[in-house]
């Protein structure tokens, strides 16, 4: 059985890294992996582009994790964003920022980024054994024994420290199926119930399916329970309709609040398609609309910064004609239309589940985890690193940014 002083189990971004800071500290370190080649989920991620991270601080992330943000601050601390950013450009990948905040590499391709943690990896002297699925761990005596089962044979290895870097149960055909749950949880870890994050919602809503490939910029979203009057969250950024209901950064925002809620049937979203003009000032717009072009139909002349296709739905749902002509708009019908354009309500069926979260909440629980080091405060030389920890961010690279830090952040403690 060989013996190695560190055994990362799983190559996504948090082990990649773990492991070459790991080996770049003297410890003899290998690295296993499910999958026939690293970094699977770095080549699915940003439509193929990868969203490094957020052009940002660290007080930046910390806000947007909201009460998991403390737990961020050490392993920030040795990896922040304007590190990374340079960690990857030193192995010859240079990036760009985008409009919203996001970092990626210039050439758009994920694989640029996945062969520079590569690099750093072969450079660290870490070995990495593919086609490697880790099968059990257990503690024998002062170590740890690591199961594998590979194409020949079972094999085990022994390890001093173990950094379990297995992800979590998002896209599981990459690989995250949450064997790392188990395995933490059979050394006495809490695993707080995963969910799906940053996943589209459903809805039976027809009008909604009908605008199916219809993207809006900019929506204000507030997410309510049917049988309560107070928000339980509220989001803004561009929403895209889809066959099955909704899509987009402002939706896949607000999904862990979803996900969270015991009943997600029972929720409804309130969408504001003009979140910058105010109500009275929306009125005022239609009623000098009208008088000015009374003789058009009100879809062509009411809110002409939205798409067509979205205004005839929106005053359907107003319960107004489609062809009404502006000039037989009366101040009832007007008040309704403004309503609907600034608060329709479309009643939710679910989400797209974990096939289709890019991240997933829930995990193991961050109260028995050292953040000044990722060790476990339970189990003496494990560590633990990225989506296997009870952390999610928004959408926007917040997530592969606390992947990698509190990668880094572990291959510097073992």
């Amino acid at each position: 059985m060989d013996s190695y002083e560190v055994v990362v189990i799983g190559a996504g971004a948090a082990g990649l890294l773990a492991a070459a800071v790991a080996a770049e500290r003297g410890r003899r370190t290998l690295l296993v992996e499910k999958n026939r080649r690293p970094g699977v989920k770095i080549l699915m991620s940003g439509g193929t582009r990868c969203n490094i991270t957020q052009a940002t601080d660290k007080w930046g992330i910390v806000r947007a994790y909201r009460q998991q943000g403390d737990f961020l601050h050490s392993a920030l601390a040795a990896l922040g964003p304007a590190d990374l950013v340079k960690l990857i450009e030193d192995e010859g990948v240079p990036t760009k920022v985008e409009e919203t905040g996001k970092v990626f590499p210039v050439s758009n391709r994920a694989t640029d980024v996945l062969d520079a943690l590569i690099r750093r990896l072969d450079r660290s002297g870490a070995k990495m054994a593919l086609n490697s699925p880790a099968t059990a761990i257990e503690r024998d005596g002062e170590q740890f024994r690591i199961s594998i089962r590979n194409a020949a044979e079972g094999v085990a290895y022994s390890a001093d420290k173990i950094i379990l870097t297995t992800g979590g149960q998002s896209y599981p055909g990459s690989g995250t199926a949450g064997d790392g749950y188990a395995w933490a949880a059979a050394l006495g870890h809490t695993i707080v119930p995963p969910r799906p994050a940053l996943v589209p919602l459903t809805t039976d809503a027809a009008w909604v399916h009908a605008l199916s490939g219809v993207t809006i910029p900019d929506v204000a979203v507030t997410l309510f329970s049917l049988d309560a009057k107070q928000p339980l969250d509220q989001r803004r950024g561009s929403l895209l309709f889809t066959h099955f209901g909704l899509s987009g950064p402002v939706i896949l925002d607000i999904s862990r609040t979803v996900t969270a809620a015991s009943d997600p049937p029972s929720l409804a979203l309130a969408c504001d398609f003009l979140p910058d003009t105010r109500v009275d000032q929306l009125d005022g717009n239609i009623r000098e609309s009208c008088a000015r072009d009374g003789k058009r139909q009100i879809a062509a002349i009411v809110a002409p910064e939205l798409p067509r296709r979205l205004v005839e739905q929106l005053i359907q749902l107003a319960g107004l004609p489609p062809d009404l002509k502006a000039a037989e708009l009366s101040k009832k019908g007007r008040s309704d239309l403004v309503a609907t354009l600034k608060s329709v309500r479309i009643p939710l069926t679910g989400t797209r589940g974990f096939a289709k979260a890019e991240v997933t909440a829930g995990g193991v629980a961050l109260a028995e985890i050292d953040s000044r080091t990722m060790q476990s405060k339970l189990v003496p030389g494990l560590y633990l690193a990225g989506e296997i920890l009870d952390l999610d961010g928004p959408i926007g690279g917040y997530n592969f940014q606390a992947a990698f830090s509190t990668g880094y952040l572990a291959g510097m403690s073992v």
